[in-house]
């Protein structure tokens, strides 16, 4: 079993506390991404579930093993870095085998070893060479055969594609999720992008400020965000966020004004008693241009900026002091300074706290 289980845990640097009571269970087996902005605490939590940053507070257990006081290597887990740290005057051969030999491993278990990660890295041909001889995308291959090659209980991966450039990020990337799936290791990666995360992640674990903002499912965080912040996080291009006021309910419908425009919205979706203000959500590609206007109901504004995406342009309108991003095809063909009109999906909208940022969506709303 290699599940691990995280109560409490705290980080402190004297007296500043970075994480807070950082609470979470890895499936064994699961794929679990560390998500949010730089300073989320994302890579220290994954440091110290290495063993390479002490624990200042709470219970750490890998494979049902309390391991707060173990040091790196008794804790049955394998970490690749952001910059390979891979031995320059070292072929290949020697980096991959270099953990083993230091533990005195017999050399035909090595050879073995080194046989089966190659095969499976597709690495064979570049045992003899230097890291030096090898592209960025080979050389992290090295790294993960280096890890792979300990058969650990768990890998961590800390941003391990951050210095590749689009078209390698986007094949090594392709790589990590085919390996996971031969090997089934419980895998922890670290990432502030969320493409690699929405892509790779079993679940995705979003963090800000040291705090755990929420876990979920890829697809429940992006269909459910927990709160303004998620919602702001989670997406490209990101979700609109506007203040509207609350005006009176009709036949279970409720109007949301501000921002220069309005959309009313079904209030048995939302936990709207006794609020005058929200902020609304709502992603670009959820506002279609409107050309009837027969109800009023709509934002309207001036092209700002249009972004040639190939198949859609992202508008972005400005309206009311507020700068909307409006996702349409780009056979729409809109043009900088004309005036454009939209209406929201209203079954798509989300609406939160406006202090708290905390969703109102009831839990039993359904999303179309």
């Amino acid at each position: 079993m290699s599940a691990i289980h995280c109560h409490h845990l705290i980080k402190r640097y004297g007296e500043t506390q970075v994480v807070h009571a950082f609470d979470l269970d890895v499936a064994d087996n699961e794929f679990v991404v560390f998500l949010g902005p730089s300073g989320c605490g994302k890579s220290t939590i994954l440091r110290m579930l290495a063993g390479l940053e002490d624990i200042s507070g709470g219970d750490l257990h890998i494979g049902g093993q309390r391991v707060n006081d173990l040091p790196p290597q008794e804790r049955g887990i394998a970490m690749v870095f952001q910059n390979y740290a891979l031995y320059p005057h070292m072929t290949v051969r020697d980096n991959i085998a270099f953990g083993l030999k230091r533990l005195k491993v017999p050399k035909a278990e090595i050879d073995s070893r080194i046989k089966e990660v190659s095969d499976t890295l597709g690495l064979e041909r570049y045992l003899q060479r230097k890291p030096t001889e090898l592209s960025g995308g080979q050389q992290q291959r090295v790294a993960i055969a280096r890890a792979m090659i300990k058969t650990p209980k768990v890998f961590l991966f800390d941003e391990p594609l951050s210095n590749l450039d689009a078209k390698l990020r986007n094949h090594m990337r392709i790589e990590i999720a085919k390996l996971h799936q031969t090997l089934k290791t419980t895998t922890v990666y670290v990432t502030h992008d969320q493409h690699e995360a929405m892509t790779l992640a079993d679940r995705i674990v979003l963090l800000r400020d040291g705090r755990i903002e929420q876990v979920g499912t890829p697809q429940e965080i992006f269909e459910r965000p927990r709160s303004a912040f998620v919602a702001g996080f989670i997406g490209t291009p990101p979700m609109n966020l506007m203040e509207m006021a609350v005006h009176g309910l009709d036949n279970g419908q409720c109007e949301l004004r501000g921002g220069g425009g309005s959309v009313r919205v079904d209030a048995r979706r939302f936990a709207l008693e006794g609020r005058a203000r929200v902020t609304l959500g709502v992603r670009p590609a959820h506002l279609h241009l409107d050309t009837t206007s027969a109800n009023g109901e709509g934002f309207a504004g001036e092209v700002q900026l249009i972004e040639y995406l190939g198949n859609e342009v992202l508008v972005s309108v400005g309206q009311g002091g507020e700068e909307i991003a409006v996702l349409l095809p780009s056979a729409a063909g809109p043009r900088l300074g004309e005036p454009l009109r939209f209406v929201a999906d209203a079954q798509q909208v989300h609406l939160f706290d406006v202090a708290t940022g905390a969703s109102l969506l009831r839990p039993d709303a359904v999303l179309h």
